[in-house]
């Protein structure tokens, strides 16, 4: 949530990862869909888009030179401190995190960001006319359509079968929503809304390994194509075991079915 965070600690933050891991560091900013933090670190709410325009430039700043001169209204100036450390990428990837509100579409195109789209609920398909105001505003910025990349990030979690993989995520997941749902006037979530987002155009990616690999294909067929899919496991409070084995699942079984049928 790059509105409520310094854009210099984050990259020094991601970049010292990026040294640890080798190489593997990737950063996904975003505006936030909650708002505790605003007053949380002294910022208004009414500059919600315009603390994350100007934190997103520094950050891309910061990302294309060591030695850093810029200037903005939320935060001090920077006249030509280096900012280190510096990654082991030469461009460190940063991808711009939406929800569904068009402009944050349009941006990403238009700066030339990897786009990943925030799915967690409803059906994945009603996002196609905004990935395609992506694309649009991508070519209409002069940026390679190879540069457009897409991305989804969904909750998920893999397990031998499906019935399996339902019982197990259901009980922490509709726990932590049904707890965000009561600070924000949301009903509880049943067992039936879960079922339903299971289900073929549904958005949660929670089944057996097949169900879920053929599931992000769909996904991807209706998003016009996916670079990156990732899954958000843990509302669902699971046991260290079972996150573990999913993960296994993911890749020992989803990604060569995938890798089979692109």
């Amino acid at each position: 949530m790059l509105s409520a965070a310094d854009p210099v600690r984050v990259f020094q933050n991601y970049a010292t990862l990026d040294l640890v891991s080798q190489g593997r560091a990737e950063i996904v900013v975003g505006r936030g869909s909650f708002i505790e933090a605003f007053p949380l670190f002294g910022h208004e709410l009414t500059d919600y888009d315009s603390l994350f325009s100007e934190k997103l430039d520094l950050l891309l700043d910061i990302r294309g030179s060591e030695i850093v001169n810029w200037s903005g209204k939320h935060r001090p100036a920077l006249t030509g401190q280096g900012i280190y450390p510096r990654p082991v990428q030469k461009q460190l990837p940063i991808w711009l995190g939406v929800g569904g509100t068009p402009q944050s579409f349009v941006r990403a195109g238009t700066l030339g960001l990897p786009l990943m789209v925030a799915i967690i609920g409803g059906d994945t398909h009603r996002f196609r006319p905004l990935v395609d105001l992506y694309r649009e505003a991508g070519e209409i910025a002069g940026h390679p359509p190879e540069t457009l990349k897409v991305g989804l990030h969904s909750l998920g979690y893999v397990a031998e079968t499906n019935e399996q993989a339902a019982e197990e995520f259901f009980p922490g997941y509709a726990k932590s929503f049904s707890v965000i749902g009561k600070e924000r006037g949301w009903a509880p979530i049943t067992r039936r809304q879960f079922d339903g987002m299971l289900g073929p155009l549904g958005s949660l990616l929670v089944g057996s390994p097949v169900e879920v690999a053929e599931k992000i294909l769909r996904h991807s067929e209706a998003l016009g194509g996916l670079s990156r899919v990732t899954l958000q496991m843990d509302p669902g409070g699971l046991s260290h075991e079972q996150l573990s084995s999913a993960i296994s699942l993911l890749g020992q079984k989803i990604k060569p079915i995938i890798a089979s049928a692109i």
